[in-house]
């Protein structure tokens, strides 16, 4: 592939990403319980627990004021809850509570619903290769990152 071919290719996988963006964004709205921000904490929580401030802000790579507002907001919520630090730490940490993790999975399946939904008609073949090139495609900007993200049912 030349050169000007594989520019052609990264604008248009990039302007299929910004649109893939607006859609999931604009899907988000009905019927979901949280917000981006929480669904994303939670999520994370539910797949590492309990976890600091600290290492929140690190893994999304924000600011801890920014991790405390949102933390703050779940809080308010009960959907997360402070915990001591199993380890003996100082600071306490935060994990999810049943609330938290019960409207993390409602929103979820509303998720798949709608995922469903669009590649109903899809081949076997087609929804595989969905999945293995976008795990490939999030797992080389986590390579690139320096910063995995863990995923339900995977081995460290």
């Amino acid at each position: 592939m030349s050169v000007s071919e594989r520019d052609e290719v990264a604008a248009a996988v990039e302007n299929e990403l910004t649109l893939l963006s607006r859609y999931h964004a604009h899907a988000q709205r009905a019927g979901f319980q949280l917000d981006r921000s929480a669904y994303l904490l939670l999520g994370r929580l539910e797949l590492e627990h309990p976890l600091s401030l600290k290492q929140l802000a690190e893994a999304f790579r924000l600011d801890i004021s920014t991790i405390n507002r949102q933390i703050g907001a779940l809080l308010k919520r009960g959907l997360v809850e402070r915990v001591p630090d199993p380890d003996g730490g100082m600071a306490r940490k935060v994990e999810a509570t049943a609330l938290g993790l019960e409207q993390l999975h409602a929103d979820r399946a509303l998720g798949r619903k709608g995922v469903e939904r669009i590649i109903a008609e899809w081949s076997d073949h087609d929804r595989g290769e969905l999945r293995r090139l976008l795990t490939k495609f999030n797992g080389e900007i986590e390579k690139y990152d320096g910063n995995s993200w863990p995923r339900a049912g995977r081995t460290p």
